[in-house]
């Protein structure tokens, strides 16, 4: 199991008991200051800790290379394999050579989420090693297989308890934001004020009407709110990136 953390003592014991089925807990740590990478050895992970950040992407992979096993299982410290789901992966890493995806269910305040577009969410998370990367993405990161590695989707739930309360969401929001925004303005990529608030307008429109958030009740309102929220919060992140950098006119020759 490969796992990478800042600051996640008061979910790393938990993350790493349901997986006690692994042979090894390889974790990249990002200089945390909550005794977290203490506590991942002495509960017996293998641990390495990098003071700068990369991104998920090149992040995840430096926990990958540390990886010995014949099989890799990804999480994140906030996510919680069900029973049923770690009899499946036992069984999986029995078989052939094979890419699996997770059914994870993501709580939101205390509410488990079941639409929203939130549900169903398969997440490309166990494959054999040597046979898959993460993408050098700095978030949204992906893990990208060798040709012709056959996929499945393994029964059982991946349990996210991702945003116990709203300022966990806004705080997340904030630096995904920043993060996504950085790396299109790298890749030369723009934004308008219009394309921000379209944004906003069509990921609510969306995940409330057309992936059924309004069958979540008032909770389901919220988590629809806040992605229009986050649409329109990465546009205008990248917007205001490129106002801060305005192209510079040509020198003459």
């Amino acid at each position: 199991m490969v796992l990478i953390t800042r600051n996640e003592a008061a979910n790393l014991r938990d993350c790493l008991a349901c997986v006690a089925f692994a042979d090894e807990w390889v974790i990249v740590d990002q200089g945390s200051t909550d005794g977290t990478a203490d506590l991942a050895r002495s509960l017996g992970a293998q641990v390495a800790v990098h003071q700068d950040w990369p991104g998920f992407g090149p992040q995840k992979n430096r926990a990958l290379a540390m990886a010995t096993g014949d099989w890799v299982l990804s999480l994140d410290a906030d996510e919680r394999v069900s029973p049923e789901l770690a009899q499946a992966i036992a069984q999986a890493m029995q078989g052939p050579a094979k890419a699996w995806q997770l059914s994870r269910l993501t709580e939101f305040c205390g509410q488990w989420i079941h639409h929203c577009g939130w549900t169903p969410d398969h997440v490309l998370r166990l494959f054999p090693r040597g046979q898959a990367r993460f993408s050098y993405d700095l978030v949204h990161e992906r893990v990208l297989l060798d040709a012709g590695l056959a996929q499945g989707v393994l029964r059982g739930r991946l349990l996210h308890h991702s945003y116990r309360t709203p300022a966990q969401y806004w705080n997340k929001l904030q630096s995904y934001s920043r993060a996504w925004a950085q790396q299109q303005f790298a890749a030369g990529r723009k934004a308008s004020m219009t394309r921000a608030a379209m944004s906003s307008v069509v990921a609510f429109l969306r995940s409330y009407f057309f992936r059924l958030g309004f069958l979540d009740g008032a909770m389901g309102f919220a988590v629809c709110a806040m992605q229009a929220q986050a649409a329109f919060g990465k546009y205008f992140e990248l917007y205001c990136l490129h106002h801060a950098n305005p192209p510079q006119p040509p020198s003459p020759s």
